[in-house]
C-alpha cells in the first residue's frame, strides 16, 4: 500500500463551465485546494494531477451513456454548433437554463470522468486505501441526456467500469441535497450495485424523485434506499436519519467498496436548497463513511464532489472536512474538540478580496447566533417516519 489516501485533481475539470452566471462554478474546487494547502493539510505525494485525454475515456463513456448522446455532446461542445445541432440540443436535454450547452463541453465533462476513474483503479488496485476526486459528483445526467447541471455522469460510468473490471460489488452513497437519480435509475435492476442516497424530498426540489418506495426493480429490488427529508430539517434530524440508514445498508449489502457523492447543498446558506444544516454535518458525514469502509469494505473508499453553490462560505470548509478524515489528518481530530479554530489567514486575505460575501473565519459555523427554527419537532417527526420506512425496506 503506496498511501493511506490520494487527491486526484484535472485541469481540465475546471473548464466545466456553462456560463458567467450560472450557480456551478468550479472555482470551488480552487478555493478548497488553496484552503488545504494554507491549512498544511495536503502534500504533493498525495496529489495526483490528470492529464487524460478525451479520447482516453470516450470508450467508457458507452458503458452507460447512448452512442448517439455522445455524438450529440460532441456536436454541441464545437464554438459555433449547426443551426441543425442547435435544435436538436432540446433532445438531449442541453438547451435548458440548468444544462445549456457550452464551447469545450465534452472534453471538460470527459476530464470529470477520468477522475472519477483513476480514483477507482487506485483504489482497488491497491494504490491506496482510500481516493478523492472533488471534480466529480455529476449524479444527475442519464445515458441519453443531461440534466441538473450534469453532462456525464462520472458516478455511474465509474461504477459500470468497477462492476465490469473487477466484478465488484459497490455501495453508491449520495448526500447530495437532491436525490442521486442518474445514477439510481443506471442500476435500479442491478442487484450487485446499491444505490442510497439522502436528500430534501422530491415533494419540494429538483429532480421530484428519491421517495422511500422507490426501492429497485427486477433482480435489484432491496438495493436501493432513499431517505427523503423534510425542508428546513436541522443537523441532528439529519445525522439521526444518516447514521441508522446508511448503518444497516452497508451492514446488509456488504459491498468490496463504497464511492460516496459529497454535494454540500444542504447547508442553510446554499442558495438552491431548503435544508437548515450547519457545517457540523460535513465533518461527520466523512467519518461515518470512513468508519463504514473500514467495517464492511476492507477499507476501499472513494469519495468524489458533487453539489454546493454557496462556493465562498460553504463548499471549501465543507469539502476540506471530507478531506481531512479521509487522510486521517491530525487537524480532523482538532476540529472536533475546537470547531471554532480559525481558518487560515493566508486564505482568507487571498479570497476575501475577491468574495461578494463576508467569509467566514471558523473552520464550523457558531449555530448559536443563528434563529430558531419553526415546526423543528414536525420536522423531526416526519423525518423518523421517513427513517423508519426506509430501514423496514432494506433487505
Amino acid at each position: 500500500m503506496s498511501g493511506k489516501a490520494l487527491y486526484f485533481m484535472h485541469e481540465e475539470a475546471l473548464r466545466y463551465r456553462f456560463n458567467a452566471d450560472h450557480p456551478f462554478d468550479q472555482q470551488r474546487l480552487a478555493m478548497t485546494h488553496d484552503l488545504l494547502e494554507y491549512a498544511k493539510a495536503i502534500d504533493e505525494g498525495a496529489i495526483t494531477r490528470l492529464q487524460t485525454e478525451a479520447a482516453d475515456i470516450e470508450r467508457l463513456l458507452p458503458l452507460i451513456h447512448r452512442a448517439d448522446y455522445i455524438e450529440a455532446v460532441k456536436k454541441l461542445s464545437e464554438p459555433n454548433p449547426t443551426a441543425e445541432w442547435a435544435v436538436k440540443a432540446a433532445q438531449y436535454g442541453l438547451h435548458t437554463e440548468d444544462t445549456p450547452y457550452f464551447p469545450g463541453m465534452h472534453t471538460a465533462a470527459c476530464a470529470i470522468v477520468a477522475g472519477s476513474i483513476a480514483a477507482c483503479e487506485a483504489v482497488m488496485s491497491g494504490r491506496s486505501e482510500h481516493a478523492l476526486h472533488l471534480g466529480g459528483g455529476l449524479h444527475h445526467a442519464f445515458g441519453d441526456k443531461g440534466a441538473g447541471f450534469c453532462v456525464y455522469n462520472d458516478a455511474a460510468v465509474a461504477i459500470a467500469w468497477l462492476r465490469h473490471t473487477y466484478c465488484a460489488r459497490v455501495l453508491y452513497i449520495d448526500t447530495d441535497v437532491h436525490h442521486g437519480d442518474g445514477v439510481q435509475w443506471c442500476f435500479y435492476t442491478d442487484p450487485d450495485v446499491f444505490t442510497y442516497s439522502i436528500h430534501e424530498t422530491g415533494k419540494f426540489l429538483f429532480p421530484g424523485t428519491g421517495f422511500v418506495h422507490e426501492r429497485g426493480g427486477g433482480e435489484g429490488f432491496g438495493a436501493c434506499v432513499n431517505v427523503p427529508l423534510e425542508p428546513y430539517t436541522e443537523d441532528d434530524s439529519w445525522l439521526e436519519c444518516f447514521t441508522e440508514t446508511v448503518q444497516c445498508a452497508a451492514a446488509a449489502f456488504k459491498p468490496d467498496i463504497i464511492i460516496s457523492q459529497h454535494g454540500c447543498d444542504a447547508h442553510a446558506m446554499d442558495p438552491l436548497s431548503h435544508l437548515h444544516c450547519s457545517t457540523r454535518i460535513y465533518s461527520e458525514i466523512p467519518r461515518i463513511i470512513h468508519r463504514l469502509a473500514h467495517q464492511y469494505a476492507n477499507g476501499k473508499w472513494v469519495a468524489i464532489g458533487g453539489g454546493g453553490y454557496d462556493i465562498w462560505r460553504v463548499v471549501p470548509r465543507a469539502w476540506s472536512m471530507l478531506w481531512l478524515e479521509m487522510s486521517e489528518h491530525p487537524l480532523a481530530r482538532t476540529l472536533t474538540n475546537h470547531p471554532q479554530q480559525l481558518l487560515p489567514e493566508q486564505w482568507l486575505t487571498k479570497w476575501s478580496q475577491k468574495s461578494p460575501v463576508p467569509l467566514p473565519h471558523t473552520w464550523h459555523d457558531d449555530t448559536s447566533t443563528w434563529a430558531p427554527m419553526p415546526r423543528r419537532s414536525i420536522i423531526q417527526d416526519r423525518n423518523a417516519r421517513a427513517k423508519e420506512l426506509a430501514m423496514e425496506y432494506i433487505r
